[in-house]
């Protein structure tokens, strides 16, 4: 299935884009005027240039690349990041250095990933009782490893 999302680009990179056939996520690029520098455990928004209008029952959830955490250190501070249907802003990347040096995040880096996804407005139900299952109010670890 697939919906169709408008967006505007400001940048001279790709749209956002599947790398494999049967990819979630699509890579968002930095937009950037100069190199990056982060020092270690350095927070910073890395601008985009993109601007979306998701359809109503959508959100984009912007994920770390692994590629990006393993080699450098760099994810993001909030993850996964939602995007509202209704938020008409540049998608700013909230991007941390979690490594012991600093690392460059350039322009056109590739530095998250997108990914667009379906979701359910909750309408609530109090009530005085939940029902019971075996697990009940077991917390983590609770299933043990058995």
């Amino acid at each position: 299935m697939k919906v169709t999302v408008e967006i505007i680009n400001k940048s001279p990179h790709p749209l956002p884009e599947y790398h494999t056939a049967d990819a979630a996520g699509m890579d968002i690029r930095a937009w950037l005027t100069e190199t990056v520098i982060l020092q270690p455990m350095e927070r910073r928004l890395i601008p985009t240039g993109l601007y979306l209008a998701l359809p109503p029952g959508f959100e984009a959830q912007i994920r770390p690349r692994s590629g990006l955490a393993i080699k450098k250190g760099i994810t993001l501070v909030n993850t996964p990041g939602t995007i509202d249907a209704d938020y008409r802003g540049e998608i700013m990347i909230p991007a941390i250095n979690l490594s012991a040096e600093k690392q460059e995040i350039t322009d056109g880096e590739r530095i998250a990933q997108m990914v667009v996804a379906r979701y359910e407005s909750v309408e609530w139900n109090a009530v005085k009782q939940l029902n019971e299952t075996p697990r009940g109010d077991g917390g983590f670890g609770h299933s043990g490893t058995r």
